[in-house]
């Protein structure tokens, strides 16, 4: 999720991204072809897509608008003349602000009783359909530690002690996904009334913050192949539980097991949705498009993709990720409307918190 690095790896692989080009998706002529408005990490096997062009008779165009939370915030100042049809990569973090501003006409996808209750979080409504989750997580070196000798954190309470000082990089709550994710992960675990004294001494610890999730894996982590050419020196960041079986997967040649590991106490589940929006130009072709992402064909291709976990029961899972990046088996949660009531103002005193 969000993995941009593995996600450009893969269209080396004969997968498929597009990009937005031509008339825009408001033009008449053009109802024949969906636009789809995603985040950067939007990915699709060729074939799986070519299927659902000659199913449906829709070309499918794909226009990425940056970060996850980048994208969501676009979308709504432009919900009036939306750049396009379906909008997918809104997660239960930045959902209730979505809904709240109207971004999405209801629709309930085909398919749809084959979606675990758990992730539909607007049941009652339909605004967005549930495509995948994941578990947003602390990654670790191992060799890193393995020098050192020293055990790896494995829970939100290990990364405030000395021994592992100066060692973590997380993304900034208010402009990532990742990073939001992390923190609403300790809001869970610590509550309202814990959470920021948890900071304050991850603050002291030498927590290092970065805008997204592209720098602080490629750039500051040592333990992904970015990080090891460009000689990152954090052994720990704000990643996802699906990150290890990516390592492994794109190295040349593969390692037989991941580089990387998880801190399985750390994890916060993240779910994503895909909507119709407002005001689409093409909603036949948007409904058609949210019924597709809920498919068998789409489900099983979307892991080695975006590396996120399929939502439709019965959609297998490859082997990799079951051996590297298990789900995480006991991750924090928060209601929806938690989220809704809380996330601004936490963002807001997190930021006075741990960037001034």
């Amino acid at each position: 999720m969000h993995n941009k690095t593995f996600v450009s790896a893969a269209v080396g692989l004969g997968l498929l991204t597009l990009s937005a080009c031509g008339s825009s998706a408001g033009d008449p002529a053009d109802s024949k072809t969906v636009t789809l408005v995603s985040h950067d990490s939007w990915a699709v096997s060729k074939n799986v897509l070519k299927d659902f062009e000659k199913q449906s008779g829709y070309k499918v165009r794909v226009l990425k608008d940056g970060d996850a939370g980048q994208a969501v915030n676009k979308a709504i100042l432009t919900k009036d003349h939306p750049q396009g049809d379906v909008f997918f990569g809104v997660d239960n973090t930045l959902l209730s602000r979505a809904l709240d501003n109207g971004l999405f006409q209801p629709y309930a996808a085909k398919g749809l009783d084959r979606v675990g209750t758990a992730y539909q979080l607007d049941a009652a409504k339909h605004r967005v359909t549930p495509v995948d989750y994941g578990d947003i997580c602390v990654n670790y070196d191992k060799a890193y530690f393995s020098e050192h000798k020293l055990a790896p954190p494995s829970s939100f309470a290990d990364l405030v002690k000395p021994q592992y000082k100066n060692l973590l990089v997380t993304e900034n709550a208010a402009t990532s996904s990742p990073g939001l994710g992390f923190l609403l992960g300790s809001a869970a675990r610590y509550g309202d009334d814990g959470w920021q004294t948890y900071w304050k001494q991850l603050k002291a610890n030498g927590v290092k913050v970065v805008d997204g999730w592209e720098q602080a894996y490629n750039e500051e982590f040592s333990g992904s192949a970015g990080g090891r050419k460009a000689k990152g020196d954090r052994p720990l960041v704000v990643s996802y539980a699906s990150s290890p079986p990516a390592e492994v997967i794109y190295a040349d040649p593969k390692p037989s097991t991941a580089p990387t590991g998880v801190a399985a106490g750390t994890c916060f589940r993240q779910i994503e949705f895909a909507g119709l929006l407002s005001n689409a130009s093409n909603t036949k072709g948007g409904k058609a498009f949210l019924d597709f992402l809920v498919s068998k064909e789409f489900q099983e291709d979307m892991p080695l993709n975006m590396f996120v976990y399929p939502v439709a029961e019965g959609a297998g899972v490859p082997a990799e990720f079951t051996k590297y990046g298990p789900a995480a088996k006991a991750p924090e949660t928060m209601a929806p409307d938690r989220i809704a009531a809380d996330r601004d103002q936490w963002v807001k005193s997190w930021t006075s918190l741990v960037l001034k």
